[in-house]
């Protein structure tokens, strides 16, 4: 596909041992499946200040960013992404279905039961691998 990749920050937010996903609405791109939270970067915008400002639309919650965790590109037939992952704790609030419609604290071994876009596959193998980060 031409031109340039949207750019998206997507949080790996963990509490508990437990990971944060939520559901992408219907009507929007990839509507009904289940993603890591996040969104595009605005004009002039960090991966990081992205992320934080899409989490507090998304779910009402305030993360801390705490390390890049992985970064893929990938390209559907109607566009091409470029999502950076991020390490993520929570850092206050509670997660509510702001504009997602749906979401759940997950284990380590759940992973599997969701679908997810193909874009996550890299970093849906990488998860379900590392224990360390469950634990942190």
């Amino acid at each position: 596909m031409e031109g340039n990749p949207v750019k998206v920050a997507a949080g790996l937010i963990f509490k508990d041992g437990n990971l944060l996903i939520s559901k992408r609405p219907k009507g929007f791109h990839l509507g009904g499946m289940w993603e890591f939270p996040g969104g595009k970067l605005e004009l002039d915008e960090s991966y990081e200040i992205c992320l934080v400002r899409e989490i507090r639309e998304e779910l009402g919650i305030d993360i801390k960013v705490l390390s890049e965790f992985d970064e893929v590109l990938h390209s559907y037939p109607e566009k091409t992404v470029l999502i950076k992952f991020f390490i993520c704790s929570l850092f206050s609030g509670e997660p509510k279905a702001i504009q997602c419609s749906d979401f759940l604290w997950i284990n380590r071994s759940d992973l599997i039961a969701y679908d997810f876009p193909s874009a996550d596959t890299k970093v849906i193998n990488r998860l379900r691998l590392n224990n360390n980060i469950w634990d942190e």
